[in-house]
């Protein structure tokens, strides 16, 4: 008499499945992962790269573009926000490849030890939209490393001098802080204003550079 084939029940998958499993490590995973966005990257699919880094200030999101870096995040920015509005303003091709922003990070490691004053890095600005904001950004690392400028000065070196409030606006949507240094903008009377990664981690950004 043949018998008949039996199913694996419920309570079985999840068992083999664990064991299949089992022999996985992270390093194998990072690996693959690995191998994945390198076959993307030469395919040409691989339009947005990210990873992410831990730094005094926080964790911090970096993704780039094939032009250069187009974004740093602030965790308070919330990073799957972040990643989920990159994917419609530039390409839903968005991938983790920590390979491809290596040269980022190393310059905020040297940066945020004391090392770097400036930063030498392809910069993709595409999502800064409107003459006047790409001019304040153009201005903002001519603000000398470990001092600041009021946001009237850098209006008036922007081409216009009454456009003090557009110059905070251009500051609260920079796409590129710290690399773009708009932690270096106060208000005239020489108090701190506001950030968007939050006033603390504007202090924490001048006090380093002042004792550097």
């Amino acid at each position: 008499m043949t018998e008949t084939p039996t199913t694996p029940t419920d309570d079985v998958l999840p068992s083999r499945l664990d064991t299949a499993f089992a022999d996985i490590t992270p390093g194998a995973i990072a690996h693959l992962h690995a191998r994945l966005a390198a076959a993307a990257q030469e395919a040409g699919i691989l339009d947005v790269a990210y990873r992410t880094v831990d730094s005094p200030v926080g964790s911090l999101l970096l993704a780039a573009t094939a032009a250069g870096l187009v974004r740093v995040a602030y965790a308070r920015e919330d990073h799957d926000a972040v990643l989920a509005t990159l994917a419609v303003a530039i390409s839903p091709r968005v991938l983790r490849a920590p390979a491809r922003l290596d040269g980022a990070v190393r310059e905020l490691e040297e940066y945020f030890a004391g090392r770097r004053r400036a930063f030498d890095l392809p910069l993709d600005l595409r999502l800064t939209a409107g003459a006047f904001r790409r001019a304040v950004l153009a201005h903002l690392p001519d603000i000398a490393y470990g001092t600041t400028a009021s946001y009237a000065t850098l209006a008036a070196a922007a081409g216009n001098p009454k456009a003090v409030r557009a110059v905070g606006s251009a500051c609260a949507t920079n796409p590129l802080p710290v690399v773009v240094p708009c932690h270096r903008v106060v208000r005239s009377d020489g108090t701190l204003g506001q950030y968007l990664g939050g006033v603390e981690a504007k202090r924490a950004l001048l006090s380093l550079e002042a004792s550097a």
